[in-house]
């Protein structure tokens, strides 16, 4: 084929899509060389359902230079998944902005666009660290850059972008004691140099890596001196507080003002690590790991309003406090008045975290298994600092007791019957606590039914249903039309469930993990909605409910 002497929107398209292909072909081995123990190390994945949003993104982009890098930076900010898409977010955003405003996009430009690529993704990193896809991208933009002070031909330039990329990739085990000692190169970094595979093909029509990352680096002449330095590396690690020390990951979309965000990263340095916020022009995706999953939503609350909020646990078995204990535990001290406050009935700490961050007042422990009382339900609705009071049962069992509040106090009580957890938050979407009541229970309604809701949990004795013969120990899957599902794990269960439960007017599945849920089965049901349903985003919740592995909720 012809070599390209520059890019145009066609072929950045062809660069993008190819990309995304080359991350899919190699996602498992990407993934296979991620060394921490936690459910967010899916880089490749991460990174490859991140170019999915970017591709969705480009099909409605008009066909022009400027729209194209347009589409490329919003679909990869919205799209971005784990602290991996994030940064990669943050890369494709420096450099389409640099190309969109280029006359010609040659060796110069594309050698511009990686350096503002580079720089980007360090200040988007709360606490940058070498060894990693910072590395990578940088030493990548210094190759190139080197080049077009030779000549401004854009195959060469790109090639030696991938040259000094791929060397970077080699020496990160110096970097990170992390990576010597698992005998593996940077993660990230793996995944970006596919990136520059994928432009080169564009460019010159070389092959882009198709059997393994090893082989990938293997066409570099890298492994021989991968194994070395593997072995005989001993430089700096993590350090104290690295990433397993934090047990949440809390992702979530910010509308604020830019200038505000300076600020907010500096309340995040003191509540956790792995930061990274990205964006601009009023829109940021933000990623922490923490152990406190409120303070990191109440500090984008004080400045601006997060949506498409992600929890997620980081460890793979966690051990709880029971929740029978939970309804042990004192409630808040100190509440802010309002006009109208909410009183919220739910099982699991990381549930009850949630539903605080939210604006519920008072949560009382209760769920399938154990409804409170009026007495009990009472006490929370005297608890509240407002005189008007919603309440959200979350249960069908426990809608006629919370009925009965409102005819027990001096404060008036209205009741939203909201039947499971992820319509309780669907109906705090709408909830303004200085609205009255009544407009707050009306709108909260609305917003609850919106949403489809089922559960998954295990058979506690063999029997039958309309799907077929059920053993002990099956996982069921439930809608409201009854059992829809009998599987042999719970991520079966959730996927066959959501097979009925999902259409193609419906946006967005909200997760809550429960005892019993494992990361690997929340992998592979967000695997199963991003290839059945790509128009549907996951936001995945630890909930720590007993008894249901997972609730689901489907607007």
């Amino acid at each position: 084929m012809t070599t390209l002497d520059r890019l145009g929107a066609d072929d950045l398209r062809q660069v993008v899509s190819g990309f995304r292909d080359a991350l899919r072909a190699h996602q498992d081995g990407i993934n296979r060389l991620n060394v921490y123990p936690v459910p967010d190390g899916d880089t490749g994945t991460n990174m490859a359902l991140t170019m999915e949003s970017v591709v969705a993104e480009l099909d409605g982009a008009a066909p022009d230079l400027a729209a194209t890098c347009k589409a490329i930076g919003h679909g990869s900010l919205m799209g971005a998944r784990g602290n991996s898409g994030v940064i990669l977010s943050q890369i494709l955003r420096g450099f389409t902005q640099v190309l969109a405003t280029a006359e010609v996009v040659d060796g110069a430009a594309f050698a511009e666009a990686l350096t503002a690529a580079a720089k980007g993704a360090y200040e988007a990193v709360g606490n940058p660290v070498e060894g990693t896809i910072l590395t990578v991208v940088r030493e990548a933009a210094e190759g190139a850059t080197a080049k077009a002070t030779e000549t401004s031909e854009l195959a060469a330039v790109a090639d030696a972008a991938l040259a000094q990329g791929q060397d970077a990739l080699a020496r990160t085990p110096q970097m990170l004691q992390v990576l010597a000692d698992a005998g593996v190169v940077d993660s990230g970094g793996t995944g970006l140099l596919l990136l520059l595979h994928s432009a080169l093909h564009v460019i010159d029509g070389r092959p882009v890596p198709e059997a393994s990352v090893t082989e990938a680096v293997a066409d570099a002449g890298h492994v021989d001196a991968l194994t070395a330095l593997a072995q005989d590396a001993h430089a700096e690690g993590h350090g104290e507080g690295g990433i397993a020390d934090l047990r949440y990951e809390v992702m979530y979309l910010l509308e604020a003002p830019d200038a505000a965000i300076p600020a907010f990263k500096d309340v995040w340095a003191g509540i956790g690590d792995s930061i990274v916020v990205v964006g601009g022009d009023g829109l940021f995706n933000c990623h922490i790991h923490t152990d406190d999953i409120g303070a990191s939503i109440e500090a984008a609350i004080e400045i601006g309003k997060p949506s498409k909020i992600r929890v997620t646990d980081l460890l793979e078995e966690v051990e709880e406090e029971r929740w029978v204990r939970e309804a042990e535990e004192e409630p808040a001290a100190a509440l802010e008045p309002v006009t109208t406050a909410v009183v919220a009935i739910a099982t699991g700490e990381g549930i009850k975290r949630i539903f605080h961050s939210l604006g519920v007042q008072q949560v009382i422990t209760g769920g399938q298994s154990m409804n409170p009382s009026t007495a009990q339900i009472l006490a929370a609705v005297e608890a509240a600092n407002a005189q008007e009071v919603v309440i959200l049962p979350n249960n069908k069992n426990i809608i006629a007791v919370a009925e009965q509040v409102d005819a027990t106090t001096t404060k008036t009580v209205r009741v939203v019957p909201t039947r499971g957890i992820p319509e309780g938050f669907a109906a705090l979407i709408a909830y303004d606590p200085e609205a009255p009541s009544a407009e707050n229970a009306a709108e909260m309604a609305e917003a609850a039914a919106n949403v489809v809701a089922g559960e998954v949990t295990m058979a506690v004795r063999d029997s039958t249903c309309d799907v077929g013969p059920i053993a002990e120990g099956d996982f069921l899957g439930i809608g409201r039309a009854g059992i829809r599902a009998v599987a042999p794990t719970a991520a079966d269960a959730a996927t066959v469930l959501l097979a009925e439960l999902l259409t193609d007017d419906h946006e967005i599945l909200t997760l809550i993990e429960g005892e019993g849920a494992t990361a690997a089965d929340t992998r592979r049901i967000t695997e199963w909605l991003s290839e059945a349903h790509p128009d549907v985003s996951a936001e995945v919740h630890h909930g720590g409910q007993p008894l249901y592995p997972y609730f689901l909720g489907v607007e």
